[in-house]
């Protein structure tokens, strides 16, 4: 490169504002300028006072202009040896910028693993040379200038600020270490910690043949390991010891006198229970109708253009046999295949399928992995060592070169779109990827959100394949509907039809599946003298009792405390429980069947990472008869023992203040119903209720998912819901309630006066400031504006344009607002 020039690299830094966020431009240094590229992680003094700040290089330009002093900063490293991110994924990451209302930093930093991340530590010492003689004389210190200095002179430590500030009794925004850095009576450090570390292991190697000079004396063992190293070529020291018996010092002593290279080598940290090597590529035989889908997308995907197809089939269809044949076909061309799955619960069994089949070219993605299995399974897809990664929706990001088909399973799941920023939909950066590659996109589902459905049937801007049998001599399952309204409330949850059929279940040898959608063993705790519920003192929703640890817990938060008979408000020993969780679920079902072994699933009993491919496995092992649980027991799972499910009360899917309440309950109810049944018996159902008439619950139970798309798809043109337009939630929390609701107040003003005087004939609907549906959570106090419209470039300027305003606003500093287009759960702020 000509030396003469000047290299710039425009960079996206760490913990900036979304008011003040841009790319901002940095000069790189002559011994740099090989490894500043764009991709690349790089470390940035930023603001005033020179902070180190990670930073990611989004764009890269030499100019012969020269650049005057002082004009731009210099980058001070770089992190990465090879870029992090590709042109394509950073093109991404622009578009997610845009339409998920984030900096450029997050947008950039979602798509990277946990244990790649660097954090800088702050921390200050007092100065070389200052002692309290010198602090004394200083005449214009403030008290709390003086106090710090002092503090630090008499301990002569290096405390990180947030220790300081504590002990120091500091705000959190304090900039008093930095004034007595800028006096000379500190010294600020930024220490580099990385989340995790490479994992590496001690290998041998020859250095060449062996003298045989005499120069050199050769024992026998040092012989027999130099005999072994000219096979293998390599070992480990470990390895080396095993083999040979040898001592670690024999090794060594070959090193010291030139015969060997002790080496570090970098070994993956593989996530547990992952095959190794295939097992079995038995060919897979399709149906006629799974064929005709076969081939349909078989076309589209070697057609050169990108599409998405949503592959429709009814529970039991073979959905996954079809595009396993498809994966077969894009893994022999040498290309890339990502498997999404909605819930890391589904993940073991799906990986346990794919790598059968595929071996150790198969990497996991999902936040149950270990910081340093979540940063291997990304190099091996980086390093083009495995061709397919299954996982949950950050499986999206996976680093292909060569990406060649995506797959969304359970497409219609609310799990794909992420809660925190940025908010994206894994189907919206499927969609940019695969037209990216020019490749396919499928969604596979027995029950499609509406919005696809409606895409594929009525806009056809979606391909649709129909699977409308179940695969083999399976057939759907018989339902039964159980009436609960003439039961009274404290009886039993388990109904004497329920009660028949698990027992018939268990004499027969055969397993149940009890979904129950929600936790704890009591949903809430009131005393019966004055009426108070019990309720967490950060959130505003009511404790749910644990049996099992015997503390009231929240499940907003996390917070737990003792339970005790006494009520807190009253006194009076009269605090009782109501509701109903799979705890009590599962206790219930031990007094009834003292003999049948029961496995809870939800989320108090998986909370490790590999307790859901243990209970699961165990389960598919015939270990356990009967497995109760929430929504993780409901979906994509096969078990060919299974020939009962029971939902313990449906009527809690069906009644919410969203929209998609009854998509939901009917999803789940369609799903949860289909594990029944999917071996050689044919399985049954039974559906307890008290609200029998439900249409949502009868269509559920026939399986008719065309059905209930005609009467939702027509209630959503009516009402203006997606697909006919776009939801959008603008978000306030903040510690004090007063602040939170001027704030919301203020954003809802500004919004209609600016749509009226800049964007006049805008399509926007907006609902004034509410509370949220849970109106405090951790602390914090929450409001929303609820709008309908449409997500074009004007709607997306006037609320960007809205948000770096009062993101930038000194008087709403002290309240968090953020937009989120198209949420999935309007109800959960």
């Amino acid at each position: 490169m000509d030396r003469s020039v000047n290299v710039i690299v425009s960079v996206a830094v760490e913990k900036t504002s979304y008011s003040f966020d841009r790319l901002f431009d940095y000069s790189v240094p002559q011994s740099l300028w090989d490894d500043a590229l764009p991709g690349c992680r790089v470390t940035v003094p930023f603001g005033r006072g020179n902070r180190r700040r990670q930073g990611i290089i989004y764009r890269r330009s030499e100019t012969a202009e020269p650049i005057e002093r002082g004009e731009l900063k210099h980058i001070s490293g770089v992190l990465d040896r090879t870029p992090s991110l590709n042109e394509e994924l950073l093109m991404l990451a622009g578009w997610l910028r845009e339409n998920c209302f984030c900096t450029w930093f997050e947008a950039a930093k979602i798509m990277l693993p946990a244990g790649l991340n660097v954090q800088f530590v702050c921390a200050y010492r007092i100065a070389d040379g200052v002692d309290t003689a010198a602090i004394d004389a200083m005449e214009d210190l403030t008290a709390a200038e003086r106090r710090v200095a002092e503090g630090l002179a008499k301990s002569g430590a290096t405390v990180e600020r947030d220790v300081l500030l504590e002990v120091m009794k500091l705000s959190e925004g304090s900039d008093i270490p930095e004034r007595l850095v800028k006096r000379g009576l500190l010294v600020r450090t930024d220490d580099e910690v990385r989340k995790t570390n490479d994992a590496t292991v001690r290998m041998v190697r020859l250095c060449g043949e062996l003298p045989e000079d005499g120069s050199v004396r050769i024992t026998p063992r040092q012989r027999e390991i130099a005999d072994l190293l000219m096979t293998a070529g390599c070992a480990s020291l470990k390895e080396l010891r095993y083999l040979t018996g040898v001592s670690p010092s024999t090794i060594r002593t070959m090193e010291k006198n030139g015969l060997v290279e002790i080496y570090e080598q970098e070994r993956y940290r593989r996530p547990e229970n992952c095959p190794q090597a295939a097992d079995s590529r038995e060919d897979i035989t399709l149906t006629t109708e799974q064929q005709t889908a076969y081939e349909n997308m078989y076309r589209r995907l070697h057609s050169g253009t990108a599409s998405t197809t949503l592959l429709y089939g009814i529970t039991g269809s073979g959905k996954t046999s079809v595009f396993m044949r498809l994966i077969d076909d894009v893994v022999a061309e040498g290309r890339g295949v990502i498997v999404m799955v909605p819930e890391i619960a589904l993940t073991p069994q799906t990986l346990e399928r794919f790598g059968k089949r595929y071996g150790d070219r198969v990497a996991v993605f999902h936040s149950g992995l270990s910081l340093g299995q979540r940063l291997d399974e990304w190099k091996r897809v980086k390093n083009g060592e495995a061709q397919i990664a299954i996982g949950t929706r950050s499986a999206v990001f996976a680093p292909f070169e060569n990406l060649g088909l995506i797959i969304m399973d359970e497409e219609q799941e609310y799990t794909y779109k992420s809660e925190s920023a940025p908010r994206y939909h894994a189907r919206d950066a499927a969609r940019f990827r695969a037209a990216y590659h020019k490749t396919s996109l499928i969604l596979a589902s027995a029950t499609p959100s509406i919005e696809s459905h409606y895409r594929a049937a009525e806009e056809k801007r979606y391909y649709l394949e129909t699977l409308s049998r179940r695969y083999g001599s399976a057939v759907l399952p018989e339902v039964e509907i159980v009436d609960l309204s003439e039961q009274r409330v404290s009886e039993a949850l388990i109904s004497p039809r329920l009660y028949d059929a698990i027992n018939e279940n268990l004499q027969n040898g055969c397993q149940s599946i009890l979904l129950h959608n929600r936790r704890g063993y009591n949903t809430f705790v009131s005393c019966r003298a004055c009426g108070h519920v019990l309720t967490c003192r950060s959130c505003s929703v009511s404790m749910n009792y644990h049996h099992d640890i015997g503390r009231l817990v929240c499940h907003y938060c996390g917070e737990s405390q003792p339970f005790t008979l006494s009520c807190p408000v009253c006194g009076a020993e009269q605090l009782r429980y109501a509701g109903q969780g799979t705890q009590r679920a599962e206790d219930e079902l031990e007094r009834l069947f003292p003999k049948a072994r029961i496995l809870r699933m939800d989320a108090d009993t998986t909370v490790s990472r590999l307790s859901y491919t243990e209970k699961l496995g165990a389960f598919a092992r015939g270990e356990y008869d009967i497995m109760v649980g929430t929504q993780m027991v409901a979906k994509g799972l096969d078990f060919e023992r299974v020939t009962l499910v029971g939902v313990v009360l449906a009527d809690q899917m069906l009644y919410s203040d969203d929209f998609r309440s009854y998509e939901r309950a009917f999803s789940l109810l369609t799903q949860v119903v289909g594990r029944s049944g999917r071996g050689e018996r044919r399985g049954r159902a039974i559906i307890q209720t008290m609200t029998p008439d439900s249409s949502v619950i009868a269509m559920a139970s026939r399986q008719d998912y065309l059905e209930f798309y005609r009467k939702e798809i027509n209630m959503r043109r009516a009402m203006l819901y997606p697909p006919f337009s776009d939801m959008c939630v603008v978000g306030f929390s903040g510690q004090l309630e007063k602040e939170v609701r001027e704030v919301s107040a203020a954003f809802f003003v500004r919004l209609r006066q600016l749509a009226e005087e800049k964007y006049p004939g805008l399509p926007l609907r907006a609902l004034s400031p509410a509370d949220a549906a849970v109106q405090r959570v951790k602390g914090k106090y929450r409001r929303r504006i609820i709008l309908k419209c449409r997500r074009s470039e004007s709607t997306k300027e006037l609320l960007a344009t809205l948000l770096r305003e009062f993101t930038e606003d000194r008087r709403a500093a002290a309240v968090q607002v953020f937009i989120d287009m198209n949420p999935e759960n309007i109800s959960s702020f």
